[in-house]
């Protein structure tokens, strides 16, 4: 079950360069409420620094990336905000966030953007439940006054302590490993770790989940795991997610909108069927010119 179709994320002529180089060259794209948005190509297309910028870890050379939350009519004041200067504006009935402008601390906590990457990032040391908790640490100290209201036992921190547990074990049951709850990260399989990592994005509670190829190294099995999870954040959760895959099985059978790049350039931009069968996107896969899909196509039977 797809999202409401109100647009949560606006990517606006998105350039990033790298002294002479251009990585994302005027990207425009949107991502809906409740819907899975995957972000394909080929290897080098630009993929990972659309991430890098939307979640603050590159400041684009141009560009506009708008974030909402609440009521969908905040996008009105997306002209003003940008004309101020400032990095977000909130009233009764939403926010409206400029990522562009915002570190990559303030990306996460204030806006509520959450990402995985390529490689798995746990801390293999701690436990399954413990690389939860350590999720909600910024939620923990700002309840506990910075140390001292934990100290003194308060009921408001006792109180978000108990809920942050509980959080954890809720996804600790959605992905599977409770378990494995006291377990060091590290001795899970490889599949587990990646089921970890997004449980743990989910438990800073946001409302864009980004997945920087969150199939990559899973076998067959692994990969419907995977692909009933996601399915389950965004129609038990409403969540979005923008996920980056090369994967097509995984997202074919789970996005609901495509965006493809290639050398920083998008190339087809719609849902699933639209984007399988665009000649563009066959000949940035298959490596030939857009003249040469046809004679592909016969040669190979498709």
């Amino acid at each position: 079950m797809a999202g409401n179709g109100d647009t949560l994320l606006k990517v606006e002529h998105l350039t990033m360069r790298f002294g002479g180089l251009v990585a994302v060259d005027d990207l425009s794209f949107e991502a809906r409420q409740g819907e899975i948005t995957a972000l394909i190509g080929p290897n080098g297309a630009g993929k990972t620094t659309v991430f890098n910028c939307i979640t603050g870890f590159y400041k684009p050379s141009e560009g506009r990336i708008g974030l909402r939350h609440g009521d969908s009519a905040v996008w009105n004041r997306l002209d003003a905000l940008t004309d101020s200067g400032q990095r977000s504006y909130a009233d009764a009935t939403g926010g409206l966030f400029l990522l562009e402008r915002m570190p990559d601390y303030q990306v996460t906590q204030k806006a509520r953007v959450a990402r995985t990457f390529q490689n798995i990032r746990l801390f293999s040391g701690m436990t399954v439940l413990e690389n939860l908790m350590v999720a909600q640490h910024n939620r923990l100290m700002l309840a506990s006054g910075y140390t001292l209201l934990g100290i003194f036992g308060v009921p408001s921190y006792t109180k978000a302590a108990q809920a942050a547990v509980e959080r954890a074990r809720h996804w600790l049951d959605r992905t599977g490993l409770t378990d494995r709850a006291d377990d060091p990260a590290g001795d899970l399989p490889y599949g587990a770790q990646r089921r970890l990592e997004i449980a743990r994005a989910m438990c800073t509670d946001p409302v864009l989940l980004c997945l920087d190829e969150p199939a990559a190294g899973l076998n067959p099995h692994e990969s419907h795991e995977l692909n009933e999870l996601l399915l389950s954040i965004r129609d038990r959760e409403g969540i979005s997610i923008l996920l980056i895959e090369h994967d097509m099985s995984v997202v074919m059978q789970i996005s609901d909108h495509i965006v493809v790049l290639d050398y920083g350039v998008k190339i087809s931009d719609g849902a699933p069927d639209a984007v399988r069968n665009d000649p563009k996107v066959i000949a940035a896969y298959l490596g030939v010119a857009d003249e040469e899909v046809e004679d592909v196509h016969a040669e190979v039977g498709l």
